[in-house]
C-alpha cells in the first residue's frame, strides 16, 4: 500500500459520506434517467409506500409519472428485480416482494433503509450483525497482526481524537473498522464488512451530530484499546474491546450513555 493510499481513501470516503447522507448527494447519484427511476421506486418500496405483494404502477403509468421512456422503465425494473425488491410475471404485472427476499447487502438497499425517518428496526439488525462478526474479526486480527497493521490502527485512533469535523471523524471510524477486518486475514469478513459499513455512513453522521466533538476523545480511547489488544496478541481482550465499542455506539444512537 503506497503512502498516499490512506489520503486518497479518506478523500473518497468523505465524498461518499456526504453523498450518502444528504438529499443533494442522493440526487447527484442519479446520474441517468434509469438511475433516477431506480432511486425513486427503490426508496418508495423500502419506505412502505408499496407494501409487499402489492403491484407497482404499470409501465405506461411509470413513464408518465417520471417523464421517461418505456425503455428506461424496463431497465429500472430489471435493476430492482436484481436487488430482490420486485418480481415481474407475464400477464400479471410487477409486485413488491416480501422484505425477507430483499438483498440487504446491496449498497442501494442498505442506503434506502438508512435514509428512513424511522430506521430504528433497521439499525437494531445492523448492530446485531456487527456484534456477530466484528468482535470475531478483532480476535482473529490479534492472532495475525503485523507491525504495519498495528501502526495503521494507532494512526486511525489518533485521527479519531484529532478529527476536525464530523465527516473526518466518520471516515477515521470507517477506516479503523475496515483495517481490523483486513487484519483478520479472512476475505469473507472483509467483504461482509465493506457492505455493512456502507450502511453505517448516515448513522455515523447522525451519531456524531449529537456528541461530536465532546465525545470524540472517549471514542478514540476505546478504539485505541482495540488497537492495543490486537497488537499485543490479546485475542480475548480484543474481542471484548470491539464489542464494547459497538455497544457504546448503539447506546449513543438510542440516546443512552456509553458503557463503562
Amino acid at each position: 500500500m503506497g503512502n498516499d493510499t490512506p489520503q486518497k481513501t479518506g478523500t473518497w470516503l468523505a465524498h461518499a459520506l456526504m453523498s450518502f447522507a444528504t438529499p443533494e448527494g442522493r440526487a447527484a447519484r442519479a446520474s441517468s434517467h434509469t438511475d433516477f427511476v431506480v432511486e425513486q421506486l427503490g426508496r418508495a418500496i423500502v419506505a412502505g409506500e408499496y407494501p409487499p405483494e402489492t403491484m407497482i404502477p404499470l409501465d405506461p403509468d411509470l413513464c408518465e409519472m417520471f417523464d421517461v421512456s418505456r425503455t428506461v422503465v424496463r431497465e429500472a425494473k430489471k435493476t430492482l428485480i436484481a436487488k430482490g425488491l420486485i418480481q415481474s410475471k407475464a400477464k400479471v404485472g410487477t409486485h413488491v416482494r416480501e422484505a425477507e427476499s430483499w438483498n440487504m447487502f446491496d449498497e442501494d438497499v442498505l442506503r434506502w433503509h438508512a435514509g428512513l425517518k424511522n430506521a430504528g428496526a433497521f439499525y437494531d439488525e445492523l448492530f446485531e450483525i456487527r456484534l456477530i462478526f466484528e468482535p470475531a474479526a478483532a480476535e482473529a486480527a490479534a492472532k495475525r497482526a503485523n507491525a504495519g497493521g498495528c501502526g495503521r490502527l494507532f494512526e486511525l485512533s489518533g485521527a479519531l481524537a484529532g478529527a476536525a469535523s464530523r465527516a473526518d471523524f466518520a471516515v477515521a471510524d470507517y477506516e479503523f473498522h475496515r483495517e481490523v477486518l483486513r487484519l483478520s486475514g479472512n476475505r469473507f469478513l472483509l467483504s461482509l464488512g465493506d457492505m455493512v459499513q456502507t450502511a453505517l455512513y448516515s448513522l455515523f453522521m447522525a451519531e456524531t451530530h449529537r456528541f461530536f466533538p465532546e465525545g470524540a476523545q472517549t471514542v478514540a480511547d476505546r478504539h485505541r484499546d482495540i488497537a492495543s489488544a490486537i497488537c499485543r496478541g490479546a485475542s480475548a481482550e480484543a474481542r471484548q474491546a470491539m464489542q464494547r465499542v459497538i455497544e457504546d455506539g448503539y447506546a449513543r444512537v438510542n440516546g443512552g450513555a456509553p458503557g463503562r
